[in-house]
């Protein structure tokens, strides 16, 4: 079987909410459909795009629609600016017009070009997507791509993810078994053997400045939600808490970076509630800007976005080894590097995509990779890293996915604080613990995960078909 390689850069994605399945991926599939167009561009006379399931059924509330013309413009995901995403769809929809890779233009009309298939799905993922091109000649040009968690996307032929070239890693890895015993082997972390790895895709001080550019997203961010307040878009009417949370717990006092607001967090109180208050507005104040169409970066989806920033900066702020100077690039980067490495191993043997494994392939994986990342930071040895993992993800298995109204808003920004708080919880355990005496590995629980998933229904799988999206009273008709 062939090994999928991945990079940290991989994992973690520069994007824009909500959905790393929905939002994101249809976006870098339309740029991957208009890219192949090539020359036979300017021929296009028409253009279709079909959604089939989960992207058909929340797609409205995750903006998939937003994302496909936004994509088709070629604009891209990681640069272009989010202030103009609202006016550029206003545009296309009153001109139905959409101007392809910003060269060409072709009468398009969102209303009846963009077609929500409900009752349809693709057998080989529940997030397909099709596009129909047609040409001057009269011929036409279809692909269909699939948006498999995570914001990777493929095609049904394809072997692997579009993850770029495939490379040889000095140390390939498939499972947590395969990665302890690399550590073992060379005596390094994991983060260290990533770094080994890393070396196939770029130099180290490339991937230094990757990462750090993916923590900067994550810390402005963080920052932004902390900052904003107002009402959610999307017609559940959901009020922004981060910044009421940020705003009580430092006395109404306004800081203007982040430096100085992360020195006066830690300055302004201590103790058990204090530091759980921040935790949950980290990772609240994420989600709130995900939810809200802002840069965010998959951790390993948009959903779960909150979860990881969350924990980093709870080292950053309130661990005595590190909060009284400016935030260390190395150990931020070994926290990634190691976070990373877990998400991988959970997107090789299981999935990433909560359209695939409900929500314990979000929240699950990412408070399974803070976890990680949080104990190496903190001393742990890699099976203790492992074991942090596993102990995160045991209590979340069988999570499912019900998004309100199809929108990454209820229960899902809440569901960050939780993941966050059970990662730092499944550290500690896994800090004061013997893996040796274990009786759950990594491998163990990955697979458990995705015998959960495949048993699941696909009522609770990011369909807004069951459990809290039927059984509260609102209807999608108010969303």
């Amino acid at each position: 079987m062939d090994m999928e390689s991945l990079s940290v850069v991989d994992i973690f994605k520069i994007g824009v909410g909500p959905s790393s399945s929905h939002t994101l991926g249809p976006w870098r599939a339309a740029l991957r459909f208009i890219d192949s167009l090539g020359s036979t561009l300017p021929q296009l006379t028409a253009l279709q795009v079909k959604l089939y399931g989960s992207l058909a059924k929340t797609g409205k509330g995750h903006g998939t629609d937003i994302a496909v013309m936004m994509g088709l413009t070629g604009a891209d995901p990681v640069r272009f600016d989010v202030e103009q995403i609202a006016p550029t769809i206003k545009q296309i929809r009153q001109q139905t017009t959409l101007c392809l890779k910003s060269q060409h233009d072709v009468p398009f009309d969102p209303a009846h070009d963009i077609i929500f298939l409900k009752d349809q799905i693709l057998p080989f993922h529940p997030n397909g997507l099709e596009f129909i091109a047609q040409l001057s000649d009269g011929s036409k040009v279809s692909e269909v791509w699939f948006s498999v968690g995570g914001g990777f996307v493929m095609q049904e032929k394809d072997k692997t993810c579009d993850t770029g070239s495939q490379v040889s890693l000095p140390y390939p890895i498939e499972s947590a078994t395969e990665l302890s015993q690399w550590c073992r082997q060379t005596g390094l972390p994991i983060s260290g053997v990533v770094a080994e790895n890393e070396l196939a895709w770029r130099s180290a001080d490339e991937t230094r400045q990757a990462v750090m550019a993916i923590w900067q997203v994550m810390s402005d961010c963080m920052f932004k939600g902390c900052h904003t307040s107002g009402i959610l878009p999307g017609g559940l009417q959901v009020k922004r808490r981060a910044s009421l949370f940020n705003e009580r717990l430092l006395k109404s006092v306004i800081y203007h970076d982040y430096e100085g607001w992360r020195q006066a967090i830690r300055d302004s109180g201590s103790g058990f509630a204090y530091t759980l208050d921040w935790v949950s507005c980290f990772a609240l104040a994420i989600n709130e800007q995900n939810a809200a169409f802002a840069r965010v970066v998959t951790a390993p989806t948009n959903g779960a976005a909150g979860v990881i920033p969350a924990v980093l900066q709870y080292l950053l702020t309130f661990n005595e080894q590190f909060n009284d100077r400016a935030p260390d690039p190395e150990l931020i980067t070994r926290f990634l590097f190691t976070a990373s490495e877990i998400g991988c191993i959970f997107k090789k043997r299981a999935t990433i995509s909560a359209a695939m494994g409900g929500c314990q392939a979000e929240i699950g994986v990412s408070s399974a990779m803070a976890a990680a990342g949080l104990t190496e930071t903190l001393g742990g040895s890699p099976e203790q890293c492992l074991m942090a993992a596993e102990i995160a993800m045991e209590h979340h298995l069988g999570m499912t996915c019900d998004p309100i109204g199809g929108l990454v808003q209820v229960p899902c920004i809440e569901r960050n604080t939780m993941g966050a708080i059970k990662a730092i919880t499944a550290s500690q355990l896994a800090l004061h613990s013997d893996p040796s005496q274990a009786k759950v590995s990594l491998d163990g629980v990955v697979k458990t995960m995705w015998d959960t998933a495949q048993d699941m229904s696909s009522r609770y799988k990011e369909t807004s078909d069951g459990g809290l999206a039927v059984n509260i009273p609102i209807s999608l008709s108010e969303c």
